[in-house]
């Protein structure tokens, strides 16, 4: 015991001077806050019949609100944690359901829609750099301010979103400051590992040079669907995500390109298994069984072509055999849109922006659904197959000194949950940002 003191001792005094070193020009905390308030209505539509998760056709109003708390400190050098707790209420239009890319992204599918209060993040950061390059980064949302070599290995290990690091987009992202449809917050066939509000617990790496970043991780499953319960059973039941990003300049304007992969393992229920145990009602959770998978692949790609106007465009696929377990009911996707700064109207800071979703299903999961089958989030009873197709369109509103955002959306649904026998459907929503 004697001999371990001193050896405590000068673990101790060489982490301070590690930190002393690293403070000098780096951050050593960082305090945020969040508010986001989503208000969507939508008119009465054309529906010859309705299933248990079907989008009702009638006349709603429902809102959204979340609040989130972002905490980050740097203990030594390289080393950063991240605290956020999160508060979380009301539902979306038909309590979520009915409608594959959901038209608020706020909005989660849990059983009551009174607020609660829960840990979105709690998950420790390791940083190792290299070379003289350097960037300038500056402090925000879960980002401590200071330089950060362009050459590194990270890794981090604890509870945090997939969408925190994977598949990123310049236009396309964030549903509390860009577009709200689900469908737009990711390549929407990936079926990314989360509880039912959106985190996950695992491990996440990246190596980083100066124009490009690959990323890896691995995570956890929950027991069953769209829940909170974590599979303890790891070595049957996991994910594994890799993500390419290369960022480049095409005519003096940024850019970037993403190719990400995925491999999901656990206790799926199977399509076709369902349908042949019971075509007239298929059940494919009766059909869960461990050692089943989901794979697929995304593509993600940004560009600027003014210093004020910029494009994107995303196309995804998983195989669709097995039922979806985190996300939402899309095995192929392809999205596409663009971005408009105010600065010609001379409002610099609105931003005007249109995008286009196309949904589609797998075959085994398309007859499981007009066999009368339902997932956790659509399910009319029965049905005639035709892509989910979706128009969004948005205007932000800089309405107080970069801290406070009004924005009118509008988004047209046609064949909603793969249905041309209903809709179309006309979502209004108007949604209340603050950060600071």
């Amino acid at each position: 015991m004697k001999k371990l003191i001193p050896l405590f001792a000068f673990v101790v005094m060489a982490v301070q001077l590690a930190s002393a070193q690293d403070t000098i020009k780096q951050q050593r905390y960082s305090f945020h806050f969040q508010q986001t308030v989503i208000t969507q209505t939508k008119p009465a539509f054309s529906a010859p019949y309705s299933g248990l998760n079907s989008l009702s056709p009638d006349a709603e109003t429902a809102s959204s609100i979340t609040t989130t708390f972002f905490g980050a400190m740097r203990l030594w050098k390289g080393a950063e944690f991240y605290f956020n707790p999160e508060l979380s209420g009301g539902a979306g239009l038909s309590k979520t359901l009915g409608v594959a890319g959901f038209p608020n992204g706020e909005t989660f599918r849990v059983g009551s829609a009174s607020p609660a209060i829960y840990i979105a993040r709690l998950y420790f950061k390791q940083n190792f750099e290299w070379g003289k390059d350097k960037d300038t980064i500056t402090e925000g949302p879960n980002q401590l301010a200071g330089l950060k070599s362009k050459r590194y290995f990270s890794f981090s290990v604890g509870k945090f979103g997939m969408a925190d690091f994977f598949d990123g987009n310049e236009f396309s992202h964030d549903p509390r400051s860009q577009f709200m449809n689900w469908a737009l917050m990711d390549n929407a066939a990936w079926d990314y590992p989360a509880n039912t509000r959106g985190y996950t617990i695992g491990l996440f790496t990246e190596l980083g040079q100066p124009d490009w970043t690959l990323r890896f991780a691995v995570t956890m499953v929950t027991t069953v669907p769209n829940e909170s319960v974590w599979d303890a059973k790891v070595d049957k039941a996991n994910t594994q995500t890799i993500e390419y990003e290369k960022r480049y300049s095409m005519g003096g304007q940024k850019g970037s390109f993403r190719l990400l992969g995925f491999l999901n393992n656990g206790k799926f229920g199977n399509y076709d298994l369902a349908v042949a145990q019971n075509p007239k009602a298929p059940n494919v959770d009766s059909t869960q069984a461990y050692g089943r998978h989901k794979y697929g692949f995304g593509i993600n790609a940004d560009q600027y072509l003014t210093k004020d106007f910029g494009v994107f465009a995303k196309a995804s696929y998983n195989d669709g055999h097995t039922e979806t377990w985190f996300f939402t009911e899309i095995d192929r996707s392809v999205t596409f849109g663009g971005t408009l700064k105010g600065t010609s109207w001379k409002r610099p800071d609105d931003e005007l922006a249109l995008a286009f979703i196309g949904n589609g299903l797998s075959k085994p999961h398309r007859d499981y659904l007009a066999d009368g089958g339902y997932g956790f989030l659509i399910g009319d009873g029965r049905l005639n197959y035709a892509p989910e197709m979706i128009a969004e369109v948005y205007y932000k509103v800089n309405a107080y000194q970069h801290k406070f955002f009004l924005t009118p959306d509008y988004q047209f649904i046609l064949n909603p949950a793969y249905n041309k026998d209903r809709g179309p459907v006309n979502v209004f929503s108007i949604r209340a940002h603050i950060e600071f």
